[in-house]
């Protein structure tokens, strides 16, 4: 990411749920100014711990900025990260 903003702002997320490598996949979210952003492409994902929970982390792109989610699994909450421009 370049240009990133660090955010740590609560977002709803559209997700897929199933079986597999990649059994979460969000799809699109909408931040708290009502913008709903589609995800067209996920990066990187992978598990962090913070605390005695396990968050996991998701770097995604619309095609015009990248995004960092994480979904707290114990919570069940989604949270935007950081913002990016895109390379």
């Amino acid at each position: 990411m370049n240009d990133e903003l660090f955010l740590d702002e609560r977002v709803e997320v559209v997700a897929t749920f199933g079986t597999g490598l990649n059994p979460c996949v969000p799809v699109k979210f909408r931040r708290t100014n009502g913008r709903v952003v589609e995800i067209s492409e996920i990066g990187l994902r992978h598990p962090t711990q913070q605390g005695a929970r396990t968050v996991h982390i998701f770097d995604v792109t619309d095609g015009a900025a990248d995004y960092r989610l994480a979904f707290d699994s114990e919570r069940l909450t989604w949270r935007l990260l950081r913002e990016g421009d895109r390379l």
